[in-house]
């Protein structure tokens, strides 16, 4: 089942994220999970304020295969990741969010979406969806470019 999201899904999404993180300690800086978390991240930074954003890229997927999760590039922050928030869109098996969470014990970690699976390696997520469903984000959608379009 494929589950079609739309930009004010992730901003509402993105707005809770914001307020459970303001009721907690300061927020330093925030860790993009590449490519998922770029965008909430992007989204979240503006909601708090923060310049610091860090990336770190991992891959877990091969289209709609899930594999086991692979580093591809780490996060440069230091002391664990204290008072870091790591962000990503989605945690779905768990496999992204211990491997990133091996890197930076210290830091929080949250997500727009969860599924049962990996839900309890989040500290906070905005909305769980079955394990069975595909989420379609906004930023994911094809565009056709034709030529002579405008």
């Amino acid at each position: 089942m494929i589950k079609t999201l739309d930009w004010r899904d992730i901003e509402r999404a993105t707005v809770a994220m914001a307020d459970f993180l303001r009721a907690g300690p300061p927020v330093l800086g925030l860790v993009a999970v590449a490519r998922g978390g770029l965008i909430p991240a992007a989204l979240l930074a503006q909601h708090l304020d923060v310049r610091l954003i860090e990336t770190i890229a991992v891959r877990s997927y091969q289209g709609r295969q899930a594999g086991a999760a692979q580093l591809l590039k780490p996060a440069t922050v230091e002391d664990g990741g204290a008072d870091w928030v790591i962000v990503d869109d989605l945690v779905d098996r768990g496999e992204t969010a211990r491997l990133v969470r091996g890197l930076l014990p210290k830091a929080r970690l949250v997500c727009l979406y969860a599924k049962p699976a990996g839900r309890r390696a989040a500290d906070w997520f905005s909305e769980e969806v079955a394990q069975d469903v595909w989420l379609e984000f906004p930023w994911e959608r094809q565009i056709i470019w034709r030529s002579g379009a405008n």
